[in-house]
Parts: structure tokens; sequence; C-alpha cells
């Protein structure tokens, strides 16, 4: 074997031009106001999103608030009694199933999410500010349609890596004559 050997596939450094890159970038910035704003309440933004879907949409067991939030039910397990223990949710057995809890919010929870909101609701505004009406109507869709093909590109990774596939498997091998 030649001990030259050529890459077989050219890696890049990402771009800042590359769609993935600005939309981390904005997801950072994005994380790092909100962490800033809610740090001064003591919530998390797991916690402050957790008191948001409460507040919408009622009672929930910890599997449904898990899936909204987009983490494992263990990890919102633990969320859950840190919030319970803090007073800011209760939870009780279901009347359905004996052994699903129910989250609700309490008046401290309900309490504290509006102080905090008003103070997240000041980036909200000063974006919908940066933006024209139909910038905004633009955006949206923009971002609900990279967000279901990162979504789909998610599914299909997990596929393959469940298979054993690597994503080098799907690419050809580039040798002297590719270039």
């Amino acid at each position: 074997m030649n001990l030259l050997m050529e890459w077989e596939y050219t890696v890049e450094a990402p771009s800042e031009n590359d769609l993935c890159t600005r939309i981390r970038r904005s997801e950072q910035a994005l994380m790092a106001h909100h962490e800033a704003v809610l740090r001064a309440y003591g919530l998390t933004m797991t916690q402050y999103t957790v008191l948001l879907i409460l507040s919408r949409e009622g009672g929930r067991s910890g599997a449904q608030v898990a899936r909204s939030c987009g983490v494992t039910q263990q990890s919102m397990s633990s969320v859950l009694a840190n919030m319970e223990t803090k007073g800011l949710i209760r939870r009780e057995t279901s009347p359905v199933h004996a052994k699903v809890q129910i989250a609700t919010l309490t008046d401290a929870g309900q309490a504290l999410l509006d102080r905090a909101y008003q103070e997240v609701i000041i980036l909200e505004r000063a974006l919908a500010d940066a933006f024209t009406p139909s910038e905004q109507a633009a955006l949206c869709e923009l971002l609900e349609r990279a967000t279901t093909v990162l979504t789909q590109q998610t599914r299909h990774a997990t596929t393959r890596a469940g298979r054993g596939e690597g994503a080098a498997r799907e690419q050809p091998a580039r040798g002297r004559g590719d270039e």
C-alpha cells in the first residue's frame, strides 16, 4: 500500500455560508439569550419549556412533556421531580392509569412563568421588529421546511446507524482519476 495515500473523501471545514452552520449559530444565540434570562429566575431552558407546555396545554404525563421538550422520559422524570420540590408543579396519579403521574402547574409555577416570560418575550419582539410581516412569514415557512428536512435526515441516519451502515459506505471512493 502506498504511504502517500489520498483521502477517499474530501473533508471541508464548515463555511459561514453552510445552512447547517447558520442554523446552529442562530440556535446557539437564541439558547444563550434564553439561558441568561432564565438563570435570573432559577430556571433551566427545559424547566421553562415545561412551564410553558403545562400552561398552554394543561396537565400532561411525564412522557408527553418529555416528547414535547425533546428529551428522554428518564431525563424528564428528574426535571419534574426537581420542579415539584421547588413547588412549581404538582404531580397526581392519573384517573385513567394508576402508574401514570399527571403534572400540572401550581400558582407559584404560573407566577414564575409569567415573570420570566415578560423578559423572554423581549427577544421575540426584537426579532419581529427586525423583519417585515412578509419576511417573518417567509422565514417561518423556510424554518419549518428546514426542520422537516433535518427531522427526516435524522431518522434516516438513525436507521442507517441501527443497521451498522455509515455515511462513508454511501459515498463513492475518490481516486486519482476523479480529480
